[in-house]
């Protein structure tokens, strides 16, 4: 994380830039996002992530318990694929970020989610985002059909572990909480309950 003041008194904001592996650079990004902090006169810290597979970014997650300790007021991205892989993971991140009265910026995209536009852009995407699901949920009940109809068996095959009995005390709260984990882990927060 590098550091960078301008004005005491300036919005301070949190430049997001992102490469897939470490043959890559970030300095394009870098300095597009550098550029439009100067311009808009405010100080700013740059996180950048080297390396990171579809799991982990750990970058990205320290950036986001910083902005939910409201150390920054915006985040600046050089495009909306830098911040997230999939459409879901983009509105989730978004949606919270913009609850919490914290802009969220795309140069390339030329979005800015703190103004009346941006937010249309968002319902948009929300929109597309929600008819995605919709639509692979449909596939999925299509597919179950289908193999139903053809007497398939469904589900996963029977391993070594089916033929042993399971513990039965506490395995519906041992799974919950590994799945609660597994979503805190990407900065997801639910009640417990949820899993259940």
């Amino acid at each position: 994380m590098e550091t960078k003041e301008l004005h005491s008194q300036s919005k301070k904001a949190a430049l997001y830039c992102r490469v897939s592996t470490s043959d890559q650079t970030t300095e394009n990004q870098r300095l597009r996002l550098v550029e439009y902090a100067i311009l808009k006169g405010w100080q700013y810290d740059i996180f950048m992530e080297t390396e990171s597979t579809r799991k982990t970014r750990p970058v990205k997650q320290a950036l986001l318990q910083k902005l939910r300790a409201r150390e920054y007021s915006t985040v600046i991205v050089y495009k909306l694929d830098r911040w997230a892989r999939s459409s879901s993971e983009l509105i989730m991140d978004v949606s919270e970020l913009i609850k919490k009265n914290i802009g969220f910026i795309s140069l390339s995209d030329n979005l800015d989610f703190t103004t009346a536009s941006g937010k249309l852009h968002f319902q948009i995407l929300s929109a597309f985002a929600e008819f995605e699901r919709e639509l692979i949920r449909e596939r999925t009940i299509e597919g179950l059909k289908r193999a139903k109809s053809q007497n398939k068996t469904l589900g996963r095959p029977s391993g070594k572990k089916d033929s042993k009995p399971r513990r039965k005390s506490g395995y519906l709260l041992r799974e919950a909480n590994k799945r609660k984990t597994v979503d805190e882990k990407q900065g997801v927060y639910k009640p417990l309950e949820n899993y259940v």
